[in-house]
């Protein structure tokens, strides 16, 4: 299938590469499908575009956190487990999305609500932490991500 981006204009995407997200994203609770991008030709990519596949308009820049020097032990309910159909460890990335900041124009990660996606069934979520620690640790995945 095509789809028009922000970043890179139409592209053509296989529609076993797009990731279902069941609850959208935060503030964007209606947008459900997105494809990952990144620019080609400059290496393996640090960064990501997180696409809307229905909105040309809505990407994300997202980042392993492990990048910036931040691992995540986050425990997933049964409810988050159910929705990720229970990934295995290897199956699972842990994702931040970036954002301008209004002061500055400085880039910042958005720690306390990191997406879960599970690879092999092209699944995610985007769990907000109510509370975090600096120095968290990203432990197996069997009921926890």
């Amino acid at each position: 299938m095509q789809v028009n981006t922000y970043l890179f204009g139409t592209v053509d995407v296989a529609e076993d590469k797009v990731i279902n997200f069941p609850n959208g994203l935060i503030g964007f609770e209606d947008k459900k499908q997105f494809m990952l991008a990144h620019e080609e030709g400059k290496g393996e990519p640090q960064s990501f575009t997180l696409q809307s596949v229905d909105d040309a308009a809505l990407a994300f820049q997202i980042i392993d956190p492990t990048a910036l020097g931040f691992n995540y032990e986050l425990e997933l309910t049964d409810e988050e487990n159910a929705l990720l159909q229970s990934p295995a460890a290897d199956d699972v990335a842990v994702m931040i999305t970036l954002y301008k900041q209004e002061e500055g124009g400085s880039v910042a990660p958005s720690l306390r609500a990191p997406l879960i996606i599970n690879l092999k069934a092209r699944v995610g979520l985007q769990k907000l932490l109510a509370q975090m620690t600096t120095n968290v640790t990203l432990s197996n995945l069997v009921n926890k991500v």
